[in-house]
Order: C-alpha cells, then structure tokens, then sequence
C-alpha cells in the first residue's frame, strides 16, 4: 500500500488498471488488486466470516452512536471497528458450529466517563419501560447534566428502539415507550451516559433480557 500526493492521477477512488484508489482518514492511498485465492476457505476462515457477518449486522444500526461513543478511535482503527472486533472477540461464543451473541456481554458504548450506581428496569402495560438508578454525581468524573440513553433490541424482529439524551443523571430516573409491534415480544436493554457536551460517554450497562407487556 502507498500513499500520495496530488501525483499524476491525483485522488481518486476504486479500480484503476491493477491498483485499487481510495481515501482512508484523509489520505489518497494505492494497493495491488489482491489476487483471487484459488482455495476454498478452511472451516476456521468460514467461522471467521461468520462471526464478523454476525457483528456487522447486529451493529449497523448503532453506528451512529458508536462512531461517537466507542472507545478513543485513535490509532489505525476507528471506533466502529474497534466495537466489531470487541464484539467478534468478546461477545460472540459458537455453539454447534454456529456463532451467537452474548448479549450480557455486549458494550453499546465504551468510555471513561463514571457510569451507573445500581441502575434497575422493570417494566409497566403498555410497551413502557421505567429505569431507576441512584445518585453518584459526586463520583469520579460523573455530573449532575450527564445524559441517560437506553437501547432496546428485539432479538425475534432484528429490531432496534433507541432512546438518546431522555433524561439526565440527576434525574434518577427514566420511562420510554416501546412500539406497539414489540408487546409480547422479548427486548435485550442497555443503558449508557454521555456528558452534557456529549465529548464522551460511559461503558453501556447491560440491564438484562425483558418481556415487553
């Protein structure tokens, strides 16, 4: 791979002859075509490809937040592969041969910011969800203005709810209001906080798998 400058073909993007253009963090770089492999893949290579189809699916709708909220993003990878690879090597486990999701081990967000003391769900008629923690705006580096998000998942529709900036941390609490599609229905929830600024935020806290009622 290499990089250049403004050089005879300038900037460009996609296929060229032999060599492959594009711009990764605001360099123009150049590589080789790879060559097709004349292989068939081995069975860790498919299991591989599987975990990572996996975790790319399952995360494409929190891009958004994670491209914000995952880790520092420094270095070569970026904050949405950092949460793939996090996902694919922590919170993936294979069970006869097909990889699945450990949903309590799962971060929506990773960061330093203080998180939840003692942060519970439960859940009322009507698609509501209410969530109670208690008071640590005292502690490390939390703040009174840090805001609550809630993220809900619906392993059965492949569905995601989410719920950002609804409340802030003095607030104690938090109620959100699930469609109607999801009553009956079981919904994984995390939570996380973000500072007022939303310069960063804290690891999500899984609150468990619940029945929508």
């Amino acid at each position: 791979m290499a990089t250049f400058n403004k050089g005879i073909l300038g900037g460009f993007s996609g296929k060229v002859g032999t060599v492959v253009g594009a711009n990764w963090r605001g360099k123009d770089i150049m590589q080789n075509l790879p060559k097709p492999s004349q292989k068939d893949p081995t069975e860790k290579q498919l299991l591989q490809q599987a975990k990572f189809k996996l975790a790319v699916a399952f995360l494409q709708p929190l891009k958004v937040i994670q491209s914000q909220y995952f880790g520092s993003g420094s270095g070569v990878k970026s904050r949405v592969n950092l949460a793939t690879s996090y996902i694919i090597n922590e919170a993936i486990q294979v069970v006869a041969g097909i990889p699945e999701l450990m949903y309590n081990k799962i971060l929506i967000t990773k960061g330093e910011l203080t998180g939840f003391q003692n942060a519970t769900l439960s859940t009322q008629a009507g698609g509501v969800l209410d969530l109670e923690w208690e008071d640590n705006s005292s502690q490390g580096n939390a703040s009174v203005t840090d805001q609550v998000s809630l993220v809900c998942y619906c392993k059965e529709l492949k569905d995601f709810q989410i719920f950002e900036g609804i409340v802030m941390r003095s607030d104690l609490m938090a109620s959100v209001t699930l469609p109607n599609f999801c009553i009956g229905k079981s919904v994984e929830v995390w939570a996380f906080l973000n500072t007022e600024k939303q310069t960063f935020a804290s690891n999500s806290f899984y609150l468990g798998e619940h029945t929508v009622v």
